[in-house]
């Protein structure tokens, strides 16, 4: 009888849990996939990694860095073959290292020793000389590179790397391929689930012959959708052949040879049951698309690094490189072989195979199998359904200490199967579900109470007009104090001089002037559906777009500027017959997007916006006296009334701000523009153009004829006034037009 009347008292509530518990499951199975669901995986499994990696060096790889100072001391990439040869002499016979892999390509011949400018001139000019024949013919075979570089790959462990294409130009194939690693024909290729390459990079022929093995070296196209690189694909196939990384490559020629071999969950030869390559006595895991997350070991510096400059000079001891299996790449920037790593987000490309090859011969590569899918389908199903059908009985307090120890012996297992069985559990859907389940029930209560509706529309009441309050009040659960982010345009209006008007004036006349001053302020802002922000003393900060949505938020915000500029202008006439000074206003307005919400402490809060948006019209604002304009507006907001005319007063480095950002006068709608406005404007586009151009002379003549049409308009003394500036002390060859204001 209890439960049934628990049941009955919470079923809406239990039935809303159910099905957050149905979304999870949905979203499990990849019937309806949430993309921040899958992000939150990606971070999770990056901090996992990040806990738990040694961090620690593996002094049995070797990474032979072609770094800034190899290029410096020995030239440009490419180097000629015939040192690359020498490098490998040094390192098989002064060194003796093991095996060795290249993380670059030799795709194209090396004509740098001059043989072909030599054999040219035997065929010429010099083909009856004798002695020159003799020597040619003597040195022929030490100026052959590319053969100097074949023959020292020869009868030696060296694998060398090339890259598939994935960009469907199947007919895009330069150089020769190494053997498959699996032949076509050997296995089922319809039960493969490979990534399948259309095209490839490979080295020449007479290198690739020579060489005892090859691996391609690039990772995509198994980039997450983040960009970071978390799995690299062992095999690929093309025309029915599978094809090894370099990794892989260089593993199987330190490990002498092994044959490769596929291995099947219960003996179905399917793709999605393929679990593991097989490679002498060790098992690598891999996936649908046989590819196997990168075990790795740390930031870059998990490996040995020595400069390939230092081994040609043989400066490297001689223990660094003995016994060794030595990986040949490149850090410098400009050869552009870095990655974004879980924990790094610029990483050397030859690094992932380092952790590649130590991975497999060490046997702890992770592994996510197919089945791993059913076992989280089935720990929500249980676990979200005894959350849903517990916490609504709970106090606050239990509900609390269920949910806390719920997820922390969900996390404790999920790290014991990561760490001691190397197998990676999904964590992010389990941390949705409890999160959603826990934070649904704590706050049920509030969001259905109809009183929280009718209170957030009086909280509203307190920012934006009556008549807005009553649209809001139509729909109360569209409207929202809590934070979010929005397109919207907000306004700063400050009195300019205010010190200097409020030392005249008594506190009592001090009041009155600023009440009778900000009411009709308001009173405009009001009337073109804005929200007051704030009052700042003599400042007024408003903003269009929130809380109800606006469309037109940036018109209705600048013909707000307009109409207070020209409501102050009426009220001048008033205040004089009271005895006060004239007030002028500066008024910046700019459009982007904003952060809007409740802000502020456990005392007090005020919704309000926020963001470099918000700090950008700030700025505009303070700007206004520095070009003698009563309204000044950024690009963004210009841009949203194409039918208002503006005169660009210039092109701005704010304080704060890195990029440059135009400001506008706005003069009116367009189409009320008269004949000599236009012309004016016209005049000054040009004269703008030839400032920015820095044609001194002719942008001097037409600002002056500027200042005689327009003798009050301060903004052509100040051009007038930089380009006797510049004229004097000329801005750097690059310069933009950009000018920088250093303070606010």
């Amino acid at each position: 009888m209890k439960r049934t009347g628990f049941l009955k008292l919470h079923a809406m509530r239990i039935s809303l849990g159910l099905a957050i518990v149905l979304l999870m499951l949905l979203n499990a199975a990849g019937v309806m996939p949430l993309g921040f669901v899958q992000r939150l995986e990606n971070y999770t499994y990056d901090q996992r990694l990040q806990w738990t990696m040694p961090d620690t060096v593996d002094p049995r790889i070797v990474i032979v860095d072609i770094d800034e100072r190899s290029l410096q001391e020995q030239g440009h990439w490419p180097w000629p073959r015939h040192q690359i040869a020498r490098m490998m002499d040094v390192l098989f016979d002064s060194y003796q290292i093991d095996v060795l892999g290249f993380d670059v390509l030799f795709a194209e011949p090396d004509g740098s020793s001059g043989l072909g400018q030599l054999e040219q001139l035997a065929r010429t000019d010099l083909k009856d000389n004798p002695a020159f024949n003799e020597a040619l013919a003597r040195l022929r075979p030490s100026l052959r590179y590319d053969q100097v570089f074949a023959d020292a790959l020869k009868n030696r462990r060296i694998a060398l790397g090339y890259y598939f294409r994935h960009d469907g130009q199947a007919d895009s194939r330069v150089g020769s391929l190494p053997k498959p690693a699996l032949a076509a024909g050997s296995f089922d290729a319809a039960q493969v689930g490979a990534v399948q390459a259309t095209g490839y990079a490979a080295n020449l022929e007479v290198l690739q012959q020579a060489a005892a093995s090859g691996g391609f070296f690039n990772a995509s196209p198994l980039v997450d959708t983040d960009g970071v690189l978390r799995r690299i694909s062992l095999l690929q196939m093309l025309e029915g052949a599978l094809y090894e990384t370099l990794s892989l490559a260089v593993t199987r020629l330190a490990m002498q040879g092994p044959e490769l071999g596929l291995n099947y969950a219960d003996g179905d030869n399917s793709a999605l049951a393929l679990e593991s390559l097989q490679l002498g006595n060790r098992r690598i895991p891999v996936d649908q698309d046989m590819a196997a997350l990168v075990p790795y070991r740390g930031k870059q510096g998990s490996f040995v690094y020595v400069s390939a400059s230092d081994v040609l000079q043989k400066k490297v001891a001689p223990d660094v490189l003995f016994g060794a299996i030595v990986l040949v790449g490149t850090t410098a920037p400009g050869l552009l072989d870095l990655r974004s790593a879980p924990m790094q987000e610029s990483y050397a490309g030859v690094e992932l195979h380092a952790n590649m090859v130590a991975g497999m011969l060490d046997g702890n590569i992770k592994e996510r199998p197919a089945y791993v899918m059913g076992l989280n389908l089935v720990f929500i199903l249980l676990m979200g359904g005894f959350l849903a059908l517990s916490l609504p009985a709970l106090s606050p307090l239990a509900a609390t200490a269920l949910t806390a120890g719920t997820t922390l012996a969900m996390l404790a297992g999920n790290l014991y199967f990561w760490q001691l069985q190397n197998l990676i559990l999904p964590l992010a859907s389990s941390l949705v579900l409890i999160s959603a389940l826990f934070i649904f029930n704590m706050s049920y209560g509030y969001f259905v109470d109809a009183r929280g509706k009718r209170m957030l529309a009086r909280l509203f009441g307190q920012y934006v007009p009556p008549e807005l309050v009553d649209e809001m009040a139509k729909d109360p659960g569209a409207y929202s104090l809590e934070g979010s982010s929005r397109d919207m345009t907000v306004l700063f209006s400050d009195v300019r001089g205010f010190t200097t008007i409020s030392e005249g004036l008594d506190p009592r006349q001090l009041t009155q002037l600023m009440n009778e001053f900000l009411t009709p302020m308001t009173h405009v802002i009001h009337h073109h559906r804005g929200t007051i922000d704030k009052y700042m003393g003599d400042a007024i900060m408003a903003f269009w777009g929130a809380p109800v949505p606006d469309p037109h938020h940036a018109r209705n915000a600048l013909l707000a500027a307009m109409e207070m500029v020209a409501k102050l202008a009426c009220l001048q006439d008033h205040f004089k017959t009271r005895g006060w000074p004239p007030i002028r206003v500066g008024v910046g307005l700019n459009t982007g997007d904003m952060t809007v919400g409740n802000m502020g402490s456990t005392f007090r809060l005020a919704y309000t916006v926020m963001g470099d948006a918000v700090n950008l019209g700030s700025r505009l604002e303070s700007l206004t006296k520095n070009y003698g304009v009563d309204i000044m507006v950024s690009e963004f907001t210009s841009a949203r009334v194409p039918d208002f005319a503006f005169r660009e007063l210039d092109c701005v480095r704010v304080k704060g701000k890195d990029k440059p950002v135009k400001i506008y006068e706005p003069i009116g709608p367009e189409r009320d523009l008269k004949p000599d406005e236009r012309e004016e404007l016209a005049l000054y586009n040009e004269a703008l153009t030839l400032y920015r151009s820095q044609q001194w002379v002719l942008a001097r003549q037409a600002l002056a004829r500027l200042q005689q049409q327009a003798p009050a308009r301060a903004l052509y003394a100040l051009y007038l006034a930089r380009i006797a500036h510049f004229e004097q002390q000329p801005p750097p060859a690059d310069w933009d037009g950009t000018y920088t204001f250093l303070t606010k």
